[in-house]
């Protein structure tokens, strides 16, 4: 039985050649969804000063006009430095600062859950709940007034929870990117460290 694990151990050793794919994979994956964050604030920069701003109905957060273009050109940047992976390390910090405050100010009181779904999981709060209750009856509204297989050939109706589920996940990613850095071969950071650090 420890011949076994040994040997499964050793085969496991093996794939390390390819360990440059789980950074590689997590920078891909991350780098459109901030490009897309920052440049719909940047396209709507007035609206989102005065959503930073606005205590009503906005996060009513202070020097909102600074706040909107770091949050806009940290994830901007943020995005092209994943792709590209430089400076990995250094830029992932901001943008775990950013999903902290994104996680707090917007979507906390939401709960867990960033798409309403199961009245019965652990992880559904009162809102979550209502949501469901509205969605039933809209799919019911949907079955008798509309199209509704054509409605749905391509995928389920949902409701947005917006809770800090996806923040928690990107943050989470991002960690993971702050500590392995950017991955071998298809990073700036690995072709300078090779340069300038042979060490």
């Amino acid at each position: 039985m420890i011949n076994y694990a040994i040997r499964l151990h050793q085969l496991l050793d093996r794939t390390r050649g390819a360990d440059f794919l789980g950074p590689l994979l997590l920078r891909l994956y991350l780098a459109p969804i901030f490009w897309m964050a920052g440049t719909n604030k940047l396209n709507n920069m007035e609206s989102t000063i005065e959503w930073f701003g606005n205590s009503e109905w906005g996060l009513g957060l202070p020097f909102p006009t600074l706040m909107a273009y770091l949050a806009t050109f940290t994830e901007i940047f943020g995005a092209i430095f994943l792709l590209i992976g430089l400076a990995l390390r250094y830029i992932s910090i901001p943008l775990m600062i950013t999903m902290v405050v994104a996680a707090v100010t917007v979507h906390m009181k939401n709960g867990w859950l960033a798409i309403a779904e199961g009245a019965g999981s652990i992880f559904a709060n009162e809102r979550t709940v209502g949501a469901i209750e509205r969605l039933d009856k809209a799919r019911e509204i949907l079955r008798e007034h509309g199209h509704y297989d054509w409605l749905t050939e391509n995928g389920s109706f949902v409701v947005l929870n917006n809770g800090i589920e996806f923040a928690a996940t990107y943050f989470v990613m991002l960690l993971a990117l702050f500590f392995i850095g950017a991955g071998r071969y298809v990073s700036i950071d690995y072709w300078l460290r090779r340069r300038f650090m042979p060490n």
